[in-house]
């Protein structure tokens, strides 16, 4: 897609932490359109330390924790310059970069709920001279919210059908419902995970980054009983407003549960998990559905996507991309939309998604040196 307006750049590391997305969008009033978009590579030392703490793998003490949100935030701006290098566009073109930053942990509930996100945002701003909102979710959350999912306002504007209920799914690390409803009605929620353990496993495997295809998955048969275990975990019976994230679904999750199961069936009963949380989530939740939009970097698998169709026989299912829609970059356009409303001061987030008492700016605004 491709548009004239005002410019804002969108950055977000998912779950799965397999790049830092960053996009390009421009304004015509409130609707975004994707200028261009890129998923830039991390660092290979950077991406191991993210995936072994946000899954409980590794801890780090203070002064390693700091250098690390300085990494991140370096890596966040050297994807934020990438893409303008790509569009041939100035910094002193874009408004305001919207930094979702990198999640290592998400506690929402609790005495003491609270969400952490890594990559300095004052180092994003330094290292590319644009002004940098970050910090969206925490605002959400100090209103008794969920602090995510917070892509369904964006979702709303860009996929809601007058008149039909419509579900936005989005892959990630972890897969999250959008229900439009026909009156204009909008419930979103984490469903459970969608590649993180798939990717996980693969790792321990073969080493690779993720099941390109899904191909591992579709060498392995489901083990039924595995995946009763699976499925029988209480977060997936949770009503909305809930969110997750890696640091819950992750191996060390998924090893008490094992036996000793062939790894490709290991695979192909993670597969499973996603696929039929995600339907058994949209058939209580949003019954009248006729079409699921998938976006997200799992709309890549091809054997999820299948999976899911036949799951849902009665639903069309399919990637965004039909609407004319990047299913790769969506979140990182909904980070640039919600900078954007951060400048207008007006709501980034929707309690009846998030369950937060009230309508909330979201973020905290860094700028860049001006000299």
């Amino acid at each position: 897609m491709g548009g004239a307006g005002e410019l804002y750049l969108g950055l977000i590391s998912g779950t799965s932490a397999d790049g830092i997305d960053a996009a390009l969008v421009a304004f015509d009033g409130d609707a975004p359109s994707l200028v261009h978009g890129i998923t830039h590579p991390w660092p290979d030392d950077v991406r191991a330390s993210v995936l072994a703490l946000s899954q409980g793998e590794k801890h780090l003490d203070l002064d390693a924790f700091g250098r690390l949100d300085v990494a991140i935030g370096r890596c966040f701006a050297d994807a934020a310059n990438a893409v303008l290098a790509a569009s041939g566009t100035q910094a002193s073109q874009v408004k305001a970069i919207g930094s979702h930053g990198q999640t290592l942990r998400h506690r929402p509930g609790g005495d003491y709920p609270f969400t952490l996100q890594l990559g300095d945002p004052t180092v994003i701003a330094a290292h590319t001279g644009i002004d940098t909102v970050a910090d969206f979710r925490r605002a959400d959350v100090a209103a008794s919210g969920q602090g995510a999912p917070l892509v369904p306002a964006l979702h709303a504007v860009v996929l809601g059908k007058p008149g039909e209920t419509h579900v936005v799914l989005n892959l990630g690390g972890i897969a999250n419902i959008t229900v439009l409803g026909p009156d204009g009605s909008v419930v979103g929620f984490d469903t459970g995970p969608a590649s993180a353990l798939m990717d996980a496993w693969f790792r321990r495997h073969h080493g690779g980054a993720y099941d390109a295809g899904g191909a591992f998955a579709a060498s392995g048969k489901v083990d039924e009983a595995l995946l009763g275990r699976l499925l029988s975990d209480p977060y997936f019976d949770l009503p909305a407003p809930k969110s997750t994230g890696r640091e819950y679904f992750h191996l060390t999750w998924l090893d008490p549960q094992l036996d000793a199961q062939a790894a490709a069936d290991v695979q192909a009963t993670l597969l499973e998990l996603t696929a039929r949380s995600i339907a058994l989530a949209i058939d209580r939740d949003a019954p009248a559905a006729t079409q699921v939009t998938a976006c997200g970097g799992g709309v890549h698998n091809a054997v999820l996507m299948q999976r899911l169709a036949q799951l849902m026989p009665t639903r069309k299912v399919a990637s965004s991309g039909e609407a004319g829609i990047d299913p790769d970059f969506v979140e990182a356009m909904a980070f640039a939309w919600l900078a954007r409303r951060y400048e207008l001061r007006l709501p980034g987030n929707l309690p009846a998604v998030t369950g937060a008492r009230g309508p909330r700016v979201l973020g905290a605004l860094h700028r860049a040196p001006r000299n």
